[in-house]
């Protein structure tokens, strides 16, 4: 019996999504990922990431050959340039983290700083990514999402009109030398992984591939200007989309708990790291499915 075969003949498991009291998300209960999942259970969780852009897998005990397993369902996966992270045998797995061994990190500790939608400082941004604790503070460490399609729908008439035809240039670099500048131990790029993140071009509003909506498509960690327009033009138009995209009435505010895999779709959300406190040890496991090029 081949690996397909075994999959969807699996037996069905049974699980609730349940949608959170927010703008966005649903939690997934009663399944397990270790497992293999039938066809029809993961197109019913397929549409759920759909419906709701974020989705909390609750109490996934897994090991890290079985997250990538299961990120692979969705397409193929992200390897990211910041290779000192990587987890040993596992280069798909970015592991984020504030911890230090022997005075060295063993993560990105500074992950998600910045609200963002992740590589879309790439041609091709990711779908989305797959954020597994590991180890969690005891007070800090949360993770929020806002909602880009409602972002875009709340936008008045005129506004909208104005961005729909609009181009923005999203870099890596934009503020990674700031983020050293606070945080020394972020390594240091080398010429060949700067080489890997050349600035792209994408449109201001994005239309997801899978349902059609429209979405804000900027972010204040990658986005540095809007083609064509004046630096002072440009950099209003920016900071009134970066205030407006996340408004409270867009966001959930995700606190984690032991053994969550949260997966969300970075073409319909940004997210942001609230923080940890210094003294606290955080580590998640990260892993990024490749994307298609934005229209």
């Amino acid at each position: 019996m081949t690996a397909s075969q075994s999959k969807a003949e699996a037996p069905p498991q049974h699980f609730e999504v349940r949608p959170f009291p927010a703008p966005v998300g649903a939690e997934i209960l009663g399944l397990d990922i270790s497992k293999s999942i039938n066809d029809e259970d993961f197109a019913r969780i397929h549409r759920a990431h759909l419906d709701h852009h974020v989705l909390v897998f609750r109490n996934q005990q897994i090991t890290p050959a079985e997250h990538i397993d299961f990120s692979r369902r969705f397409g193929p996966l992200e390897i990211h340039v910041l290779h000192q992270f990587h987890l040993k045998n596992h280069p798909e797995i970015l592991i984020v983290s504030n911890i230090k061994e022997n005075g060295e990190p063993i993560g990105l500790g500074d992950a998600g700083a910045y609200w963002h939608s992740d590589l879309s400082y790439k041609p091709q941004p990711s779908l989305g990514s797959l954020l597994h604790a590991q180890e969690l503070p005891s007070e800090g460490g949360d993770t929020l999402f806002a909602d880009q399609h409602l972002a875009w729908e709340a936008l008045s008439a005129d506004l909208q009109q104005r961005i729909l035809p609009l181009q923005a240039e999203h870099s890596y670099l934009a503020k990674y030398e700031e983020l050293r500048a606070k945080n020394p131990w972020r390594p240091k790029l080398s010429q060949a992984q700067v080489d890997q993140v050349t600035p792209a071009v994408q449109p201001v509003v994005r239309t997801h591939p899978e349902t059609g909506r429209k979405a804000l498509f900027v972010s204040e960690h990658f986005t540095t200007g809007i083609v064509g327009l004046p630096q002072e033009e440009s950099d209003a138009l920016l900071a009134e989309l970066f205030a407006h995209s996340v408004k409270p009435e867009f966001v959930y505010r995700h606190q984690w708990a032991p053994h969550d895999l949260v997966f969300w779709d970075n073409r319909s959300l940004m997210h942001l790291a609230a923080g940890t406190p210094d003294h606290l040890r955080r580590r998640l496991n990260r892993t990024t499915i490749a994307g298609d090029t934005p229209f």
